[in-house]
């Protein structure tokens, strides 16, 4: 592959595909719970091709804001930004390229997603300055993953209806917790790097708390999610089992966290982090079954 063509998928993450599952996984909840079961399927490909494009975009966007930064940070030295692989012309133009892609499949959509669309991209955007003075920047993440959800509902019915609204509301809250928790994992990779930097995170601000806060955000999300089992009728057991699963995945990925009793080993908790999507997934699972 051209450097140039290798580096630009680099920074769009497009080798690392963990993030996409990550942002799909909540975005596909909302599609099956909207319509009660399999969703149109030319709405279903829209939705996977948004995911896509905006975590992509994101992804630039951030490393574009972090590019004095990541030079400084071990994990994120060799981003194409931050080792001059791409420059930032050709960065600003392959961010919004990923944007306009993204915004053109609104003309798939119902007119009443773009209001929606418009606020995950704002909130998206701005997730990266976050950084630099919120002690909880991964709330403001979890706010951007979870976009999907309203948007997923509004695309299906026209509008977040009475009984949309509870839905929308459980989904957006779980989903929130779950980014929370894994982005709080993934940024304690770069906790050392980060704090002379004077990079704001969950990692840092949690301080010894770090790893009952994590279990605790996991648990009160799965708690969440296994209040739609009711919901699925016939399918109690088939719920029940997919929470199950969920669960052994958090305790899966929860060995080898502690470390002189509280901190968490920054190894471990990013081997946390890229198993996280198999809890999202396990529950998206129970809800197609």
């Amino acid at each position: 592959m051209n450097p140039t063509a290798l580096a630009l998928v680099q920074l769009a993450r497009l080798d690392r595909p963990v993030g996409i599952w990550l942002l799909l996984w909540p975005t596909l909840w909302g599609l099956w719970l909207a319509a009660e079961g399999l969703p149109d399927l030319p709405r279903l490909a829209v939705f996977v091709a948004g995911t896509v494009l905006m975590r992509s975009a994101g992804c630039v966007f951030n490393d574009l804001a972090d590019r004095k930064v990541d030079g400084h940070v071990q994990r994120t030295a060799q981003r194409p930004l931050a080792r001059g692989a791409v420059g930032v012309p050709v960065a600003l133009a392959w961010g919004f390229a990923l944007l306009l892609g993204a915004a053109s499949l609104l003309a798939f959509m119902k007119p009443q997603t773009l209001g929606w669309a418009l606020a995950s991209a704002g909130i998206a955007l701005a997730y990266p300055f976050f950084k630099r003075f919120f002690a909880a920047p991964q709330a403001v993440l979890g706010l951007a993953f979870a976009m999907g959800i309203p948007m997923a509902w509004v695309d299906t019915h026209g509008q977040i209806d009475p009984q949309g609204v509870r839905v929308v509301l459980v989904l957006l809250a779980a989903s929130a917790l779950f980014t929370l928790a894994y982005d709080t994992l993934y940024a304690c990779a770069d906790a050392a790097d980060d704090a002379p930097l004077g990079i704001r995170s969950t990692a840092l601000s949690l301080g010894p708390w770090l790893v009952p806060a994590v279990w605790a955000m996991q648990a009160l999300g799965l708690a969440l999610m296994a209040s739609f089992i009711p919901w699925l009728g016939a399918g109690y057991a088939v719920g029940w089992a997919a929470a199950a699963v969920g669960s052994v995945f958090i305790l899966w990925q929860a060995v080898g966290w502690p470390r002189h009793g509280r901190v968490p080993n920054p190894e471990a908790a990013f081997q946390g982090f890229l198993r996280s999507h198999w809890v999202l997934g396990a529950l998206w699972l129970g809800m197609v079954i």
